[in-house]
């Protein structure tokens, strides 16, 4: 079978080399899938740029792809919950990626029923960013009826955040460009804050939540507008120690992450707020509740440029150095 393998880390180039490998058999608790999508994320590059060494280490030569929407080829002996012939997706384990490939074999519990009314393309750009908000809302223990802030919500974060938000029964404030006002809040957005005229931090305080997506200095700046002991997790700034801990990393990691987000912790601890940074793991169970909720709600993601899988560099660079609109998106069909 035709794959995008990654040999080696590098830095300054991105390209992956397309292979002919043996297609994958299933072990007992995995499913053979044959890929007709694929999601392209920035996450891609960052492990070809060796940035999540630390987190998960992966070793070369590599089948890269971190987000698959396919037809069940084959199921092991052990599984059950799907048969032949369903269309099925979700963001792979941590441990065993390879969605940029004609077949991939995949743990059956980090797998999902897509729903009918998405096309393969739209299917692919669900699961990576909808298992992070609901991830992060789980870290949170968002209730409804508490206030969510999502920093930057005009993007692909906050057009998932925003109706998984809403479903769960929490109140969605968000900031962005004027022109994105009308279709984020056509999302069900509470409130819109032109980030151009409207200081979020002079404007807004006792929130219970933020979603950070942004990083840099914006992080501590959305601490300022929580409430006593409400919580921020960020998409974007440092892993601390909780989270290397929550991730069961080795203890010198545990120590080592425990220093590089220590900066945070205490600007935490400074505003009387908790801090958790999340990096999203495969979860087929909250990735049926995505798809559930999507059916009810008839949600489709935004894509913005598909690619055949012949030019799946074109569409590593079109993340690297390209202004999406939505998600990108690489094709095994035709």
């Amino acid at each position: 079978m035709k794959a995008a393998q990654l040999n080696a880390y590098n830095k300054n180039n991105l390209n992956l080399d397309l292979v002919d490998i043996a297609k994958p058999t299933p072990a007992q608790d995995q499913v053979l899938i044959k890929v007709l999508t694929a999601g392209v994320n920035p996450l891609d590059n960052m492990i070809t740029r060796g940035e999540i060494k630390m987190i998960v280490p992966y070793k070369t030569p590599l089948i890269a792809g971190n987000e698959v929407v396919g037809i069940v080829e084959e199921v092991g002996s052990n599984v059950n919950q799907f048969k032949k012939g369903e269309r099925v997706f979700g963001r792979l384990p941590l441990d065993s990626i390879g969605a940029f490939a004609e077949y991939v074999a995949v743990n059956a519990e980090a797998l999902a029923i897509v729903p009918d009314y998405l096309t393969d393309e739209e299917a692919a750009g669900v699961p990576l960013t909808a298992l992070t908000i609901m991830q992060a809302l789980e870290l949170m223990d968002a209730k409804a009826g508490q206030t969510l802030f999502i920093s930057g919500g005009t993007g692909g974060v906050g057009a998932m955040a925003i109706p998984l938000a809403k479903a769960k029964g929490l109140n969605v404030i968000t900031n962005g460009g004027a022109d994105s006002r009308d279709r984020v809040l056509s999302l069900g957005v509470d409130q819109f804050l032109d980030y151009k005229t409207q200081d979020y931090t002079e404007l807004l305080s006792d929130i219970d939540l933020v979603l950070d997506t942004l990083g840099g200095a914006e992080t501590e700046k959305q601490m300022t507008v929580l409430k006593p002991a409400g919580h921020l997790v960020s998409l974007r700034a440092m892993p601390n120690g909780a989270f290397a801990k929550r991730m069961n990393l080795p203890k010198y990691k545990q120590l080592l992450f425990a220093q590089a987000g220590r900066k945070f912790d205490k600007m935490a601890d400074k505003y009387g707020v908790h801090y958790d940074f999340i990096f999203v793991k495969s979860n087929g169970k909250q990735l049926q509740e995505v798809a559930d909720i999507f059916t009810e709600r008839q949600i489709k993601p935004s894509i913005d440029s598909v690619f055949a899988f012949s030019d799946v560099n074109k569409a590593l660079d079109k993340i690297a150095n390209g202004r999406s609109r939505g998600k990108t998106v690489l094709s095994m069909k035709g």
